[in-house]
């Protein structure tokens, strides 16, 4: 199977070398940067230079291809998604953008070939898991989903480093959250609703982020009274978040944060990836909670160290075209991340990712 992968970014460049050496799909990296396509470059993978920002440019790499997987940033989902759909090829994308998902859920309807976006982490594989927890539930009454991309080794005051991209982050501090209170569809602010808890003997807080939950409102919509997604950091990061966005007005001037962070904030490697999801409702007449909790490591011990981010974001889109390739997904139209079964995913070779990592026994 012919895929063209888009962007030689750090995520890309795993999601190629992890497709490629499986021997099933012949993949083509394409960037503008000569630079990051020789980074991808590797056995069974071709490179080629092209302007991904420049729809005749896009089309004409799509050309040809059987699958697009698109690893380029948010703001470009919806030119590669049309670009697709012109070109006749399926579509798979890691955005957490809640307006480009809307964009190619139209683009999808009455489409020939299937569009698949938010196959990350979150969304993504969070909302697998909420989904498939929530089936086993006569009725629901809460379901909370909350993830973590941290640094192993917090130093500075942000407790945080660089372990993805900046643009996502700042995305999703600034945009409205889709959420569900009592039952109807509301719009929460972003870096509101604080709350701390413990997992595993460490101390957390989590707040609202925009994109996480995925399509799950409209999809448990009339099934359950509240549900959430926020994004989990150690303690005081989201009040200085806060100060630097809302006091000193930086959300409307978010390149010149992006900057400071890109310049400020080092990047890293060793990070963890925090999973904890918690489902109650009614079962036989009895109130319940279940509960899906996991850290997933960096592995610095692989001939290629892979942080923690790299292996959870790129074993979530390669088990999904995975999946789709095997015929275990709708072959047209517009597909959700809930419309993979959990258990087939954490049974596929790429999602094995999580299905090695820590299980997390102790939460308060």
């Amino acid at each position: 199977m012919r895929i063209a992968l888009l962007g030689a970014g750090h995520i890309g460049q795993t999601i190629a070398r992890l497709l490629a050496d499986t021997g099933d799909y012949e993949v083509t990296v394409v960037d503008k940067s000569a630079t990051a396509l020789e980074h991808a470059a590797g056995p069974g993978i071709a490179i080629r230079q092209a302007d991904t920002g420049e729809a005749a440019s896009l089309l004409a790499v799509l050309r040809g291809q059987d699958i697009v997987v698109n690893a380029l940033p948010y703001h470009l989902a919806t030119l590669a998604a049309t670009q697709a759909r012109e070109a006749g090829v399926h579509y798979f994308d890691l955005t957490e953008d809640v307006a480009a998902t809307r964009a190619i859920k139209q683009l999808a309807e009455g489409a020939s070939t299937a569009f698949m976006p938010q196959c990350g982490l979150a969304p993504g594989f969070i909302g697998i898991v909420a989904h498939h927890l929530a089936q086993g539930f006569e009725s629901l009454q809460e379901v909370k989903m909350r993830v973590g991309a941290l640094p192993a080794f917090p130093t500075n005051a942000l407790k945080y480093n660089l372990t993805w991209s900046v643009d996502g982050l700042i995305n999703e501090y600034c945009h409205p959250c889709e959420a569900i209170r009592d039952g109807h569809a509301i719009e929460a602010l972003p870096l509101e609703g604080l709350e701390h808890f413990s997992l595993d003997g460490t101390e957390y807080e989590a707040f609202n982020t925009s994109g996480g939950l995925g399509t799950l409102c409209e999809t448990l919509a009339g099934r359950v009274q509240s549900l959430d997604y926020k994004s989990v950091r150690y303690p005081g990061h989201r009040n200085l978040m806060k100060l630097l966005l809302e006091e000193l007005q930086l959300k409307h001037d978010q390149e010149t944060l992006k900057d400071i962070m890109r310049k400020s904030i080092p990047s890293t490697m060793q990070d963890v990836v925090l999973v904890f999801v918690t489902v109650s409702g009614m079962k036989k007449g009895s109130l319940v909670q279940e509960v899906f909790a996991r850290k997933i490591f960096a592995d610095r011990d692989a001939p290629r160290p892979l942080s923690a981010i790299q292996i959870t974001t790129a074993a979530g889109i390669c088990a999904a075209v995975d999946l789709f390739r095997e015929g275990r997904l709708p072959q047209r139209g517009f597909v959700r991340q809930e419309q993979v079964a959990l258990p087939e995913f954490l049974a596929n070779r790429f999602g094995r990712a999580y299905q090695q990592s820590r299980q997390v026994e102790s939460i308060s």
